[in-house]
């Protein structure tokens, strides 16, 4: 990972915590209310929501520059929509071995190389949700093995297809978007194999 840069540095005073009080509890959330001080100094009234697992997501890329796409139906937007493998593991687990299931249980693969390339917070004005993401390569195919509440379709698209479909706006998860983003970044940068790269840039 490269330097920090010098403009990346804490200015003023931090948010303060003050009573807090839970308002909503599951086995995924918690939805906790804050009596808090602004770094303005000014009082406010914050609604925290707390997620109870890290957020994964998984890049599988073909040596032939192909990835795979898993679309469902999601509850929230009430859309449907085409994701990178994707899923959630506990805070106090290893995430690789979540990553690894994730892909396993949704695409049907098995990757020999694994490498962490995005680490991101996700809506961090209203929530806690941290997630990571990995590259995986060297695939084999597996038998898919969805949770029981998930009916996914699998698509293997060229890399730079779905690229382009992300920037066109057709792909909206954002976490894809940005898994997507970063693996461009590598194979523009130099920093994955040479023919993978060239395979996966088209």
């Amino acid at each position: 990972m490269s330097q920090k840069p010098g403009w990346l540095k804490t200015h003023g005073a931090p948010w303060e915590r003050g009573e807090a009080k839970v308002v909503y509890d599951n086995p995924w959330i918690r939805v906790t209310e804050h009596q808090a001080r602004a770094p303005t100094g000014q009082p406010a009234l914050y609604g925290l929501v707390g997620f109870k697992n890290l957020a994964l997501a998984v890049l599988p890329v073909h040596d032939d520059g192909s990835i795979v796409l898993v679309g469902q139906s999601r509850f929230p937007a009430q859309d449907y929509s085409w994701e990178l493998p994707e899923g959630g593991g506990p805070l106090d687990a290893d995430p690789l071995e979540g990553a690894k299931r994730e892909l396993r249980e949704e695409a049907g693969l098995a990757a020999a190389h694994w490498q962490v390339i995005l680490q991101t917070q996700l809506s961090n004005s209203v929530t806690d949700e941290r997630a990571i993401g990995y590259l995986a390569t060297s695939l084999t195919p597996l038998e898919p093995d969805p949770d029981e509440t998930e009916l996914l379709a699998l698509e293997r698209v060229p890399f730079r297809e779905a690229l382009e479909a992300a920037m066109a706006g057709h792909l909206k998860d954002m976490l894809t978007v940005a898994m997507l983003l970063r693996g461009y970044h590598m194979a523009r940068e130099g920093a994955l194999p040479a023919a993978l790269a060239r395979a996966m840039l088209g």
